[in-house]
C-alpha cells in the first residue's frame, strides 16, 4: 500500500458521501489519521500504512500517553485507525488490521463534585411565593432529599404525588429498573406547597407534576437553568446542575451512615461498583478533617 494519503481520502470520502458520516464526524477521522500519518512518518524507515504492525501501533500509543494524551482520546483515536485499516483489508490494501486487540490506557475516573451540607442548605434556604419558584424549590429539594436522575425527576407525574407526600417516591430509572426512594421531610413540604399552586401555571389535563411557564412538562434543560439560576443567586460559583445534587445526596447520606449498599439502592446503581466513587469522596473528608484536626497531621 503505498499510496497513503490517496487512500486516506478516498476513505475519508466513503465516510461522508455513502456513509452518511457527519462532518464533524468526518473532521474527528480527519484529524486521527493524520496523527497516525506523522507517526509513521517518524519511524524513517520508509514505512507505509499496510506494513505497519502491532507492536508500531503499541508503540505509537505509549509516545501519544507521554505527550499528554488521555485515554479517552486514545480510545478515540484507535477507533479511528482501527476503522481506516479494516476498510483498507476490504480493498486489498492490507493484509492484517494491526490495530484489532491494543487498547488505550485507563483514565482514573475523575471524582464527582459536590456540594457541602452547607452549601446545600445555602441553595435551599428559600422564602417566596411565586408559583414557579416554589415549583423550583420543590425541584430541588426532590433531587438533595433523594437523590434522583434529572431524567426521572422530569417524568414525575401527578399520580405520584400521594405516595411523596407520603415519604416515598417510585421512579423508573435506568434500564426500566423501577425503585422506591424515600422521601424528607423538607421534600414533602416543598412538594405540598408546589402542589397547591400547580393549577396556575399547568394546562387543563396535564399529567406532568412540574410544569414550565407554558404550562406543559417541564424540559430537563429549564431545570438545569433555573437551578444554575439559583446557585448564581446565593453566590455558589461550582457550575451546580442537578446531577450535583444527586452526587452530594449520595455523598452526605454515605457520610452520615456508612451504608454504601443503601446508597446503592437509592441511586439505582446496577453495580456497588458505581456507588463505591462516593467512598473516596467520603476518604477525601475524612483526610481534611485529620489534617485539621490531628496533632501530628497539623500543617504549619
Amino acid at each position: 500500500m503505498d499510496s497513503c494519503r490517496e487512500s486516506v481520502s478516498a476513505y475519508l470520502d466513503e465516510l461522508a458521501q455513502q456513509r452518511r458520516q457527519s462532518p464533524h464526524t468526518v473532521s474527528n477521522y480527519r484529524r486521527d489519521l493524520g496523527v497516525l500519518d506523522r507517526l509513521i512518518d517518524e519511524l524513517n524507515d520508509n514505512f507505509k500504512y499496510g506494513t505497519i504492525q502491532t507492536h508500531h501501533i503499541r508503540r505509537f500509543i505509549a509516545q501519544l500517553h507521554a505527550r499528554g494524551l488521555g485515554g479517552r482520546s486514545l480510545a478515540r483515536m484507535l477507533s479511528a485507525w482501527r476503522g481506516f485499516y479494516r476498510w483498507l483489508g476490504q480493498h486489498g490494501m492490507a493484509t492484517v488490521n494491526p490495530v484489532e486487540g491494543v487498547r488505550a490506557p485507563k483514565t482514573a475516573k475523575a471524582l464527582p463534585k459536590v456540594l457541602s451540607p452547607d452549601e446545600a442548605n445555602r441553595l435551599l434556604d428559600f422564602s417566596s411565593d411565586v408559583a414557579t419558584e416554589l415549583r423550583d424549590q420543590a425541584m430541588f429539594e426532590l433531587f438533595y432529599s433523594s437523590g434522583l436522575r434529572l431524567a426521572e425527576l422530569a417524568a414525575l407525574d401527578l399520580a405520584n404525588l400521594e405516595d411523596i407526600l407520603a415519604g416515598e417516591v417510585r421512579v423508573l430509572g435506568k434500564r426500566n429498573k423501577l425503585r422506591l426512594v424515600p422521601v424528607g421531610s423538607k421534600a414533602r413540604d416543598a412538594v405540598r406547597l408546589w402542589s397547591q399552586r400547580r393549577g396556575e401555571v399547568a394546562l387543563p389535563g396535564q399529567s406532568a407534576l412540574f410544569v414550565g411557564q407554558r404550562g406543559g412538562r417541564i424540559s430537563p434543560r429549564v431545570v438545569e437553568e433555573r437551578l444554575k439560576r439559583r446557585a448564581l443567586a446565593k453566590g455558589l460559583l461550582t457550575g451546580v446542575h442537578p446531577h450535583m445534587l444527586r452526587h452530594s445526596f449520595a455523598s452526605h447520606v454515605l457520610q452520615s451512615s456508612g451504608d454504601l449498599r443503601a446508597v446503592q439502592e437509592m441511586l439505582g446503581h446496577a453495580s456497588i461498583a458505581s456507588t463505591q466513587v462516593y467512598t473516596h469522596l467520603d476518604f477525601q473528608h475524612l483526610s481534611k478533617v485529620y489534617d485539621s484536626a490531628h496533632p501530628r497531621a497539623k500543617r504549619k
